[in-house]
């Protein structure tokens, strides 16, 4: 699996992905830009990959949603929060119907990491919870409605990223429990569900219980000896990007590649520059000649062919994503969680807004709304005045005090920061993680999440026209 540079297919990615028989693409956001440019791109990727192509995109919800021309559906820890399995399962047959009609035949999700570690800095608000029996109910729910629209989900990261204090974009994180911890959180949503579930995507993290040196991605004793003997898996197995620096600072990205494979990968993604592109697929190629078992590369394409097969990549033109706004709305607002009981400010009162100036995008995340954007939106329900700023420990609390208004703390990053333990402000709006109403000292709402149909469920409950009805899926510190 490879990317490619732009919204269309040139000539020369075309080239480059027919020299080496490249079945499979995952797109970002460099390669979206409107819903007919889309299924156009989707539709020349097929003429060069193939009947079996595999079309891939990263849309989970909240932060994780490349187009910005569909209706957003809520992060999978609002989901949690909302605790309806039915609303789960609609939201992801949703969120399949809009691949499904540009022609998009995978998505990469749900996400069944159990976030344990309030600190964690790539899973956060991705996970349905942190807790095994929230994330597996949930998990299975995202399954099923990926599966009625014939969309092919993909569960990560394995064996479990939701207990890791280092992002794999950045680090190479390590693991140490043992492996009855193991068994009884990480493993569990995936165990469960391996039933129900078309592809898994492995997890470039150390688990010393299992494999004190290989990362799972390269790890045959957690690929072949765990998932497949041990667990019986007869799915795809996908790599996440050997281009984060788990991988790619470690172990280079051709020899890194071929341990994958040996290790009982299907599919290696190999994204990236053309260069790093290149050498995957020629270190893959060499490799093919004598080091690669051929009776497991044969099953390996099996498996491919069979995941393509079942889920075709065709664009249905009868879908209109727009058509589901409603849904996504209604479950960003089932999700809306109080926190020490918050109260909304009296309508037409004054009030002090503190917020970010300008978040901005970080790996896998987009960016959060910006505080211009969210005074502007907030003078819908009151006369407010602005302190923005640029870091969190740059917050003049005092003059922000100063004229006697209550003051309204909107968090907007993906990290939680060390300046605002203890802050205290009148009201705390949780727009991003949510784990920040830990350090924030006050009432709180938490909206999982920073888009607009998230903002409006916002609004409505301080204009006291909506109930926040979700629970912290999360324990309180």
């Amino acid at each position: 699996m490879v990317d490619i540079p732009g919204p269309t297919l040139d000539p020369e990615t075309a080239a480059h992905l027919k020299k080496y028989g490249v079945r499979s693409v995952c797109l970002f956001g460099k390669n979206v830009q409107s819903p007919g440019q889309l299924r156009a791109l989707c539709a020349d990727l097929r003429g060069v990959l193939g009947e079996d192509a595999l079309i891939a995109l990263d849309h989970e919800g909240g932060a994780i949603l490349r187009p910005e021309f569909w209706p957003f559906a809520p992060s999978a820890m609002g989901l949690g929060a909302a605790d309806d399995v039915a609303l789960t399962e609609e939201v992801s047959a949703a969120l399949a119907r809009q691949l499904r009609s540009v022609g998009i035949n995978w998505n990469f999700a749900p996400v069944l990491d159990v976030n344990v570690n309030p600190a964690n800095p790539v899973i956060g608000e991705r996970a349905y919870g942190g807790d095994v029996e929230r994330v597996t109910r949930h998990g299975r729910a995202a399954l099923a409605g990926h599966a009625a629209e014939r969309v092919a989900a993909c569960v990560k990261h394995f064996p479990g990223h939701g207990d890791t204090t280092q992002d794999s974009h950045l680090a190479l994180p390590r693991v140490d429990k043992s492996r009855a911890e193991l068994e009884q959180t990480e493993f569990a949503p995936f165990r469960t569900l391996l039933s129900v579930t078309p592809a898994v995507m492995t997890a470039h993290i150390v688990y010393s219980a299992l494999d004190d040196v290989h990362p799972a991605t390269l790890s045959r004793r957690i690929l072949t000896g765990l998932l497949r003997q041990e667990w019986g898996y007869g799915g795809v197995i996908v790599t996440d990007s050997m281009g984060m620096q788990a991988i790619d600072g470690h172990y280079g990205r051709g020899e890194a590649a071929v341990l994958a494979l040996e290790a009982g990968a299907d599919l290696v993604m190999a994204l990236g520059r053309r260069e790093a592109q290149g050498a995957t697929l020629e270190a893959v190629q060499t490799a093919l000649s004598g080091r690669l078992n051929a009776g497991a590369v044969q099953a390996s394409l099996d498996r491919l062919h069979a995941l393509a097969h079942a889920y075709p990549a065709a664009a249905d033109a009868s879908l209109e994503p727009q058509q589901d706004a409603a849904v996504f709305r209604r479950a960003w607002a089932r999700g809306l969680s109080a926190y020490r009981n918050p109260v909304a400010p009296p309508p037409d009162s004054r009030v002090v807004l503190v917020a970010h100036r300008q978040p901005l995008r970080e790996t896998v995340s987009e960016a959060a709304a910006d505080a211009e954007t969210l005074a502007r939106e907030l003078a819908q329900v009151y006369e407010v005045s602005l302190h923005a700023f640029d870091t969190p420990d740059q917050i003049d609390w005092e003059a922000a005090r100063a004229s006697g208004a209550p003051v309204i703390l909107a968090t907007t990053a993906r990290h939680r920061h060390p300046a605002l333990i203890g802050a205290r402000p009148d009201l705390h709006l949780a727009l991003y993680n949510p784990y920040a109403v830990l350090d924030v000292d006050a009432p709180a709402l938490l909206a999982y999440g920073f888009r607009p149909e998230a903002r409006a469920a916002v609004l409505d409950w301080l204009r006291g026209a909506g109930v926040a009805t979700g629970s912290l899926p999360f324990g309180q510190e």
